[in-house]
């Protein structure tokens, strides 16, 4: 069974990261996406907010689980089975960061791979920073995130539309 990781913070799901998630779990049995807890960063979303998010959109893709992890990614694989790492590109100077992590991955365990999708041209500007900002000010983030997402996000800045 090829088993798949997609990782990420998630905070919030955008529709770069959605479009990722659909496309990878083409790729593989079983995709879990991991939702990184990661005690460094103060993300906008609590943990538990982020998995809900991601679970109500992908609930109707049958492969996908919505996993947390915290520390190594490549012991998170270990656990969960799991050897494939899913990575998505948004631009050229994503390439340098992405083969330095792939290939730390494959140091600490050679049996894993790394697939490096890359991202339609309509989400290539997106980061999940960019779409908080725009909603923070009441802009429009309607072609860059789910309605799920920009939900939460009005109840978080509280925007009412």
């Amino acid at each position: 069974m090829r088993i798949g990781v997609y990782p990420g913070s998630f905070d919030p799901t955008t529709n770069g990261h959605l479009d990722i998630i659909k496309r990878s779990a083409k790729l593989v049995d079983k995709l879990i996406v991991g939702v990184l807890h990661n005690s460094a960063k103060q993300p906008l979303f609590s943990i538990d907010e982020r998995v809900m998010l991601l679970e109500e959109l992908t609930k109707d893709m049958d492969n996908v689980e919505v996993c947390t992890f915290s520390g190594l990614l490549v012991d998170f694989l270990k656990e969960k089975e799991a050897n494939i790492i899913i990575r998505g590109f948004r631009a050229v100077s994503d390439f340098e960061y992405e083969l330095q992590i792939a290939q730390t991955n494959y140091s600490m365990n050679n049996n894993i791979e790394t697939i490096c999708l890359i991202t339609r041209v309509e989400y290539s500007f997106l980061s999940a920073s960019i779409v908080k900002e725009i909603a923070r000010y009441g802009g429009d983030i309607s072609k860059m995130a789910p309605k799920e997402t920009i939900d939460l996000l009005n109840k978080k800045f509280n925007i009412n539309n």
